[in-house]
């Protein structure tokens, strides 16, 4: 694999720094992982909608776009607010 230079801000490169090390990792290693777990969009829509069929195989249900942006919100609210009562 060829090496490529990115630049970032000497702070970032020192949290990611720390973060491989905490990890027990060089900062090649811990990048190198941390962009293979990273999906596109596109990827992103596949497992929606793999995980969408999966549920209705199973359970039958099978939310509309509207129940889904419903349930997004609600999740979003309780992390926020699990987020301000720490």
């Amino acid at each position: 694999m060829a090496d490529a230079i990115i630049s970032v801000p000497v702070e970032v490169r020192d949290v990611l720094a720390r973060a491989a090390e905490a990890e027990g990792m060089s900062l090649r290693t811990y990048l190198a992982r941390f962009a293979n777990s990273l999906l596109t969009p596109e990827e992103h829509a596949a497992r929606a909608t793999e995980a969408r069929a999966i549920l209705k195989a199973w359970n039958g249900y099978d939310p509309t776009d509207e129940e889904l942006a419903e349930h997004q919100a609600d999740l979003e609210r309780r992390i926020a607010r699990a987020k301000t009562t720490r």
